[in-house]
């Protein structure tokens, strides 16, 4: 079966348990902000990849109600909970490598954590499609988990499922920024706790173009 696809399964067998553990992003209210205010415009045209249950839409939406907010997954069920959470929101099945498919301009792009679940080619492409979709001065955030790409593999969840988890490092993630136009706004690095009483380095680029 396809690595995504997997994930895919396992996500919206899990969505309220996702939902009710990953609800609470406040270590991440400041990059949150920092994206929000850097898009000045008014009714701004937002897209959202993996949007999940709308844990992160909900943030942004409460900081900036005007925006106009797209949210995709490939999850239905994660749809349905992030429709109930932000019902002023749209959302729509999609695959977060699709995006050239909208057809659309925005002036923000959020990707929160949708890079674990992208090889290295895959999200240096998305990459280069978020570039084609942002209106000049867009902004582009991105999140994942940082560590050597050759760290990636099969984990098991404390509830038995089985994902891959990918690993990106901030090396050629900068790179492919640069090279599709986008200047570096914002490097940041959280540790996050993990289930095993360790932690993991949660990596955070903002970029316009």
């Amino acid at each position: 079966m396809d690595k995504l696809q997997m994930a895919i399964n396992v996500f919206n067998k899990r969505a309220v348990q996702y939902q009710d553990k990953f609800m609470d992003v406040a270590l991440y209210h400041d990059s949150f902000d920092l994206f929000c205010n850097s898009i000045p415009k008014q009714t701004a045209a937002v897209l959202e990849i993996a949007c999940g249950p709308g844990n992160i839409t909900r943030y942004l939406l409460e900081k900036r109600p005007d925006f106009h907010l797209l949210g995709i997954d490939l999850a239905p069920n994660m749809l349905e909970l992030a429709r109930s959470n932000n019902p002023q929101a749209e959302f729509m099945l999609m695959d977060g490598r699709d995006i050239l498919r909208l057809n659309k301009l925005f002036d923000g792009i959020m990707c929160g954590f949708c890079l674990p679940y992208l090889s290295r080619e895959e999200a240096v492409k998305m990459i280069g499609d978020a570039a084609r979709l942002l209106l000049p001065g867009g902004i582009f955030y991105i999140s994942t988990m940082e560590d050597d790409y050759a760290r990636s593999g099969f984990q098991r969840s404390g509830a038995g499922d089985e994902l891959y988890m990918y690993y990106h490092q901030a090396d050629y993630l900068v790179n492919a920024l640069n090279a599709n136009g986008f200047k570096i706004m914002d490097i940041q690095r959280k540790q996050y706790p993990a289930a095993d009483g360790g932690t993991t380095t949660d990596l955070i680029i903002i970029a316009g173009i």
